[in-house]
C-alpha cells in the first residue's frame, strides 16, 4: 500500500517536472530560427498569419503594416513580397475586415519595391513574385456585450476554428504560419494560446521545424495599463510590444514587454 502510494507521488512528481520544462522548452525566445537561403526562394517559403479584430483593431493592425510597407528607410520597410503566403484570420460576421484585408493586399502587391536581394545569396529567378494570401474565418471568441460566463464556451470553439485554420492549409500543400501577428483582439489571443498547444504537443513536427513564433502589439490606446490580453500574452509570445514608455517590463511593464517607439 505504501509503496503504491510513492510510486503515484513519485511519477506524479515527475510528469509535472517533464511538464515544466516542455513548457518552458516551448516558450524559449532564444530557439533556432529556420535556416533560409532568402525569405523569396520558392524552395523556402515563408508564411506569414495575420489576426484581425473588429473595428479599432483591425484599424490600428492595418495601419501598422501600411506604415510598415511604406517605410520611406529601405531598411525598416516590409517587403510584402517577402512572404510567399499570407493568411488574414478575422471573426465570423466581420465582413469590414476581411474586405479591408484584401484591399490591402491589393495595395501592397502593387508596391513597386526595389530589389535588396544580397548577391550571391538569392537569385533574381528565385522571386517568386507578390506570393498568394488567404482569408479565413473563426468563431468569435468573444462577442461585443457577451457576458463572460458563456466566454468560455464560445472561447473553445474560437480555439477549435484557429487550430482548423492552421492545421487545414497542410493539405494545401501550405506550411504553418512562422509568424503570427497580433495586436489585442479576444480571437488573436485564441489564437496564440492554440499554437502553444500545437507546439507543446509537436503536432505535424511544427517545433522541430521552429514554426509559429508570435509577435503580438499592445495597442496605441493602452497608456498605463496593459489589456486583459496583453496581460495574457506578455508572458508567452516570443515578442510582445507596447506603444508607451511606462508599460515597458524594464520600468514597470510585465513580462516580455519593450517599448521600440509607436508604431501605429
Amino acid at each position: 500500500m505504501v509503496s503504491g502510494i510513492l510510486t503515484f507521488l513519485a511519477l506524479s512528481a515527475l510528469s509535472l517536472y517533464a511538464l515544466y520544462y516542455r513548457t518552458l522548452f516551448i516558450l524559449d525566445t532564444k530557439r533556432p530560427k529556420p535556416l533560409r537561403h532568402g525569405r523569396r526562394n520558392p524552395k523556402e517559403p515563408t508564411h506569414l498569419l495575420i489576426v484581425l479584430g473588429s473595428g479599432g483593431h483591425s484599424a490600428e493592425m492595418l495601419a501598422m503594416l501600411d506604415r510598415a510597407v511604406n517605410e520611406a528607410d529601405t531598411r525598416k520597410r516590409l517587403d510584402w513580397r517577402d512572404y510567399n503566403h499570407r493568411t488574414w484570420v478575422v471573426g465570423e460576421g466581420d465582413a469590414i475586415s476581411a474586405a479591408r484585408a484584401r484591399e490591402f493586399e491589393e495595395m501592397a502587391t502593387g508596391l513597386s519595391s526595389q530589389e535588396t536581394l544580397m548577391a550571391g545569396k538569392v537569385k533574381k529567378a528565385t522571386d517568386a513574385g507578390p506570393g498568394k494570401y488567404d482569408v479565413l474565418t473563426v468563431p468569435r471568441a468573444r462577442a461585443i456585450h457577451q457576458p463572460l460566463s458563456t466566454t468560455p464556451v464560445s472561447a473553445f470553439k474560437c480555439m477549435a476554428g484557429c487550430w482548423k485554420a492552421l492545421t487545414g492549409q497542410l493539405a494545401k500543400g501550405i506550411d504553418y504560419p512562422d509568424l503570427i501577428l497580433v495586436n489585442g483582439p479576444a480571437t488573436g489571443t485564441v489564437m496564440v494560446f492554440t499554437s502553444l498547444v500545437m507546439r507543446f504537443f509537436n503536432i505535424k513536427g511544427c517545433v522541430t521545424r521552429y514554426k509559429m513564433r508570435t509577435i503580438h502589439i499592445e495597442s496605441y490606446a493602452r497608456v498605463k495599463k496593459l489589456s486583459l490580453s496583453g496581460k495574457l500574452l506578455c508572458y508567452v509570445t516570443d515578442k510582445f510590444f507596447v506603444q508607451w514608455p511606462a508599460l515597458d517590463a524594464r520600468r514597470q511593464g510585465a513580462g516580455r514587454a519593450r517599448f521600440s517607439g509607436v508604431l501605429v
